[in-house]
Formats: C-alpha cells, sequence, structure tokens
C-alpha cells in the first residue's frame, strides 16, 4: 500500500510540472535561436599591405570592413585625421572609387547591392524602390558599435557597417558617426550613380542617386 501512494505522489507530480511547463509555454512561446558563428576569410592588399575581412552572404562574397587605400588623389579621412577616422576606411570620389578598387574585387553594382538586401530578406520590389527600402534590412547590416545615439545594429550577417560619414564636393565633411554611405559601380540618370546608406535612427536602408565629386565609403565584393 505505501508503494502504490508513493507512486501516486510521483506521477501526481511529474503531471503537475508537465501542466506548469505547457502553461509557461503558452505564456511565451517566443523561441531563442542562437546566431550562427560567422566564417569571415582574410585578403591582404599587396598595395599597402593592410588586411581586410571578407565574408560570403547569399552568393557574393563582401569585404567586411570599408576600404582605406589611399589613392593618388580624391580620397580622404573624415575630416583629414587618420588617427580618429582610420577605423571608418576613408571617403572616395567616383572616380577614384573605381580606381581604388583591388585586383579580384569590384564595386558592387546596384543589382548586387540588391542581391545582398534581398538575402536579408527584402522583396524584390522593395530593392527596387528609390529612397527608403525594406523594413529592418540596415539594422541587420550597421555594426554592433560605432553609430551615435544607440543606433547600433545588429550585424547578423557579419557585413559590419560603419558610419563613415561623408564629404561633398565642396570639402565639408558630415555626419561622420551618424551616417554611413557606399558607391555602387552603376550610373543612373543624369550621370549620377546609385548609392546606399544607413542612418543611425532607423533600420531601413536607403537608394538614391548621387553626384560623382561626392566622397563615400567602398565596399568591395570578389570576383
Amino acid at each position: 500500500m505505501k508503494t502504490k501512494m508513493i507512486q501516486t505522489t510521483l506521477r501526481t507530480g511529474l503531471f503537475c510540472t508537465l501542466i506548469l511547463i505547457l502553461v509557461n509555454c503558452k505564456k511565451d512561446s517566443t523561441v531563442i535561436i542562437p546566431t550562427p558563428s560567422l566564417n569571415y576569410a582574410t585578403f591582404t592588399d599587396s598595395r599597402d599591405g593592410k588586411t581586410y575581412k571578407y565574408i560570403k552572404i547569399g552568393s557574393l562574397n563582401w569585404m567586411a570592413e570599408n576600404l582605406a587605400y589611399k589613392t593618388a588623389s580624391d580620397s580622404w579621412y573624415s575630416w583629414d585625421s587618420e588617427a580618429e577616422n582610420a577605423k571608418y576606411g576613408r571617403l572616395y570620389t567616383w572616380e577614384a572609387a573605381k580606381q581604388a578598387v583591388p585586383t579580384g574585387w569590384h564595386l558592387p553594382t546596384d543589382e548586387e547591392w540588391k542581391q545582398l538586401e534581398m538575402s536579408l530578406g527584402m522583396s524584390q520590389s522593395e530593392a527596387d524602390k528609390v529612397d527608403i527600402q525594406g523594413t529592418n534590412e540596415g539594422k541587420k547590416l550597421k555594426s554592433t558599435i560605432g553609430w551615435g545615439d544607440n543606433g547600433n545594429g545588429t550585424d547578423e550577417v557579419g557585413f559590419n557597417a560603419l558610419p563613415g560619414g561623408m564629404r561633398t564636393n565642396s570639402g565639408s565633411y558630415f555626419v561622420n558617426g551618424w551616417y554611413g554611405y557606399w558607391w555602387s559601380a552603376t550610373e543612373g540618370e543624369n550621370s549620377r550613380i546609385w548609392v546606399r546608406h544607413l542612418t543611425f535612427y532607423n533600420s531601413e536602408v536607403y537608394r538614391s542617386l548621387s553626384f560623382k565629386e561626392d566622397a563615400y565609403s567602398i565596399r568591395c565584393v570578389k570576383d
């Protein structure tokens, strides 16, 4: 009899435990999926010996850092300060950007930027838009530190987008630490170039046309 009572008590306790688990699961059905490890490779630019990380996102290999190669002209660190801004890479006019790309790499086309965005969940129709695109794809691209006013991202695919700001064709620097701008290789109407930019204050991606004489950051894609 005593043995049967113990067995009954154990069954009752187990049943209550299962009920509690089910109730708690119903209250919070969120499943936490661990972020996969990021598999970076490295590349050394033979021209100046600088080594860059790069990573495969979708079908393309993207540099995970902004280019920092010094061209003969028309490339600068923000505010002309390498000591403070080397982490952001250099800013290039479009013509200088085409010259700065190392052998075996190229400036991404507008279509390759779209491939990147769609690999993060953006639809084709959103990727084709001018100005604001998508929902949270920009946040997925932004680095987890370094953006002003706590505007950091989640860097889910290892792109590590950094806010290098821009330099206007008049020589003024703007929004370093707050915005990031990147060239494409694709020319649009009125001889302007398709660019992408991210901001500290939202999670979307911006696609717009810009003047060749302004200076932006570079991300290269492997040939």
